[in-house]
């Protein structure tokens, strides 16, 4: 049911069953210019992000598109991301993973780690700010992952972190923390496991720094940098234009990010962009500090396992645990065509539990993804 091409521009459904999702999260054309412009934080300010992190208020899943969903219905979704969507879809995957990050990383202060990847993602593909939302590839002139560049996604992942991938390129199995996704279309073009993916290649980076190189200090953050460029994490001069135009960039676009209190709004910058031009002076790793990146044994974590099959989650019509914008295609489907649903799929559906399901149900889950309402 995920081939078909639902992914359009929403009508009023009180008019009409034509839904649309060109945004991750539906919201209507006047919603999603609102959130464009917004300068506040998406996440509830009374959390303590350093010890909680921003808890996910986009609601992004395992995946943030249909699994089955074809790559031009993959990357529409993608595409329609904002910048402010970009960040906390980062920000998800980060917090996820904290535990592991922030010892690898010996950084424990959380939002200069946002801030650490905006400036990756920035210098990969200007966060989302260029109109594309998470929508970039690279190097795929020769096909699908026939070069090891051949890159996707706000890092820019290539499909070097993929397992399955091309057995000619060098490994990067050597994360067991964090799963790691094989190399389909579906996988290597979503957003949410694509940065999954590239937060876990950097992670295999810090450990090459460390281990085959030997490095300390912030200098095991610069060198996996570094190596997530050209795929080696050596030292190899402070005059090397490798650092000047990766590692030392990223970090000067993240002390922006975090100086100028753009954690968490839709602004962006972009690479040699002047208005960083102070942060680019001196030790630019001055700011990150010189803490003790370790290669401690941390707990592995892999995705979410399936709900039992008694268990119903209301609004989870496709029944994979969560709740976001596939079970609102599924639900429209489902009223559009008469496509069968599951007895749990079904009940999930009946989202006003008044015993039916209809309208009032599609319209109250579209309310919750869209951020109206916080309750199902």
């Amino acid at each position: 049911m995920h081939n078909r091409k639902i992914f359009k521009r929403s009508l009023s459904f009180a008019l009409s069953l034509s839904l649309a999702l060109t945004s991750a999260y539906l919201v209507s054309a006047d919603q999603q210019a609102a959130v464009s412009a917004s300068s506040e934080a998406a996440h509830d300010p009374d959390r303590d992000v350093q010890a909680e992190g921003v808890g996910n208020p986009f609601n992004y899943g395992e995946r943030n598109t249909p699994e089955n969903g074809s790559d031009e219905e993959i990357r529409a979704i993608n595409h329609a991301m904002t910048v402010q969507e970009v960040k906390y879809c980062m920000y998800k995957e980060i917090d996820e993973h904290w535990d592991l990050i922030k010892v690898r990383f010996g950084q424990d202060n959380r939002e200069m780690v946002y801030a650490l990847f905006l400036g990756l993602g920035t210098r990969e593909s200007t966060l989302g700010g260029n109109g594309d939302g998470a929508d970039i590839e690279t190097a795929h002139s020769e096909g699908f992952g026939v070069s090891s560049a051949h890159a996707y996604g706000t890092m820019q992942t290539a499909v070097t972190a993929f397992k399955d991938c091309n057995p000619t390129f060098m490994k990067e199995d050597d994360v067991p923390e964090m799963f790691q996704y094989s190399l389909t279309h579906a996988n290597f073009y979503d957003a949410v496991i694509s940065n999954h993916m590239g937060i876990r290649k950097l992670m295999h980076f810090v450990r090459s720094a460390i281990v085959d190189y030997e490095l300390e200090g912030y200098q095991v953050v610069r060198g996996a940098l570094k190596a997530f460029n050209t795929g080696w994490a050596n030292y190899t001069g402070e005059d090397d234009g490798y650092y000047k135009n990766y590692p030392d960039e990223i970090i000067a676009l993240a002390r922006w990010y975090y100086e100028e209190g753009h954690l968490y709004d839709n602004v962006f910058t972009w690479t040699n962009d002047e208005r960083v031009n102070e942060y680019r002076q001196g030790n630019v790793w001055d700011w990150w500090g010189d803490g003790v990146p370790s290669l401690a044994e941390i707990q592995p974590s892999s995705p979410s396992d399936p709900p039992s099959p008694n268990e119903i989650t209301k609004g989870d019509t496709d029944e994979n645990g969560m709740v976001d914008i596939t079970d609102l295609s599924v639900l429209s489907i489902y009223l559009l065509e008469g496509q069968n649903l599951s007895g749990n799929g079904l009940k999930a559906a009946d989202v006003n539990a008044d015993g039916s399901v209809t309208l009032s149900d599609l319209a109250r889950l579209r309310q919750y993804l869209s951020k109206k309402t916080d309750k199902l």
